[in-house]
């Protein structure tokens, strides 16, 4: 039997406001986690699985979403709780696929505000918020307070590309953390980015409150790649197995990581249409040509070159570039 539209689009889970994994029973439990209210006092409810074993051990949380048009890592959240269904667990696992509604809702990298007086705002630079603040700082203290912190002893951020861009599988982790370095290498990525966080960054508020964390950005943004959705989960798998959260071998990566600590991002010097010359992880020669770039009668306008050596972790998937808009990013 069919079920009812109301079944599909709003299934009859508890609604909670915090959350204590501690408190729970062993098994699988699905939350309404109740974040805010919106501008005409609706609540805004995020789902959550929950994945509790019956006896203690790493507690691990793994968001995605906070980036709204970013689509492959919510797709790569989504999958891994299908995979977990049923396995047996040794601590916890939770997961928060559908971080920031707003710009989901609107295919967008930014969090959107109903307040008057108030822009759209990037959520994932102003953890872990303020209670006092605007909606956009109210949200996500609200889910830094009663969801993220308290239940993370280890904790995974999946992103991918923004629009119009493209990334390999690429990890940011802080080098002065033991697990933080541990976790990105068993991701197997192509890329890691010794990163010592930015502020505001949910990477950097985790690792600054003793909870080693890493980012995951997960291809292109928007469009779907089902190679990289099905290379992250597997990773994250990895890490739940090196931590002994599940069960099974843990695989060492087979293909050489390329590992840096500095980036270089090279931009649009005016609005118009680039094409790209280099492609993902190939690597470039200081004054390689990048990238050239045309006016709208097609005339050539301007040519982009490698300003250093480098590894080419992305480049512009889109032609459109306003000015200041990334052509290509390297990192040695």
């Amino acid at each position: 039997m069919s079920r009812t539209l109301n079944e599909c689009i709003v299934p009859m889970y508890p609604t909670i406001q915090a959350l204590d994994v501690d408190t729970l029973e062993p098994g699988e439990h699905k939350f309404w986690f109740a974040v805010a209210t919106d501008a005409i006092g609706h609540p805004q409810t995020l789902p959550v699985r929950v994945f509790k074993g019956s006896k203690l051990g790493k507690r691990i949380v793994i968001t995605a979403g906070i980036h709204g048009d970013e689509q492959n890592g919510i797709l790569t959240a989504q999958k891994l709780a299908r995979v977990l269904e049923n396995q047996t667990i040794t601590g916890c696992i939770t997961i928060v696929p559908t971080v920031n509604l707003s710009g989901i809702a609107r295919h967008s990298r930014d969090f959107h505000s109903a307040a008057p007086d108030s822009s759209s705002a990037n959520l994932n630079r102003i953890f872990p918020g303020s209670p006092d603040g605007d909606d956009a700082n109210r949200y996500a203290n609200s889910l830094w307070q009663n969801l993220l912190q308290p239940n993370a002893d280890l904790a995974i951020d999946l992103h991918s590309q923004t629009s119009g861009s493209a990334y390999p599988l690429y990890a940011f982790a802080d080098y002065r953390l033991d697990d933080a370095i541990k976790m990105a290498r068993l991701v197997c990525p192509d890329v890691i980015l010794n990163d010592p966080g930015d502020p505001g960054i949910l990477e950097t508020v985790y690792n600054q409150a003793g909870i080693p964390s890493i980012t995951i950005e997960v291809g292109i943004g928007r469009y779907t790649d089902i190679n990289m959705i099905e290379r992250a989960a597997h990773g994250i798998l990895n890490i739940c197995k090196h931590y002994k959260i599940i069960d099974g071998q843990v695989d060492i990566q087979a293909k050489p990581c390329v590992e840096g600590s500095c980036i270089t991002s090279i931009r649009a010097e005016q609005g118009g249409f680039v094409i790209c010359h280099v492609s993902l992880l190939e690597a470039v020669e200081t004054g390689q040509v990048l990238a050239t770039q045309y006016n709208s009668f097609g005339d050539e306008i301007h040519t982009y070159r490698a300003p250093t050596k480098g590894t080419v972790i992305s480049h512009n998937v889109e032609s459109v570039r306003a000015p200041g808009s990334l052509v290509v990013r390297l990192i040695d």
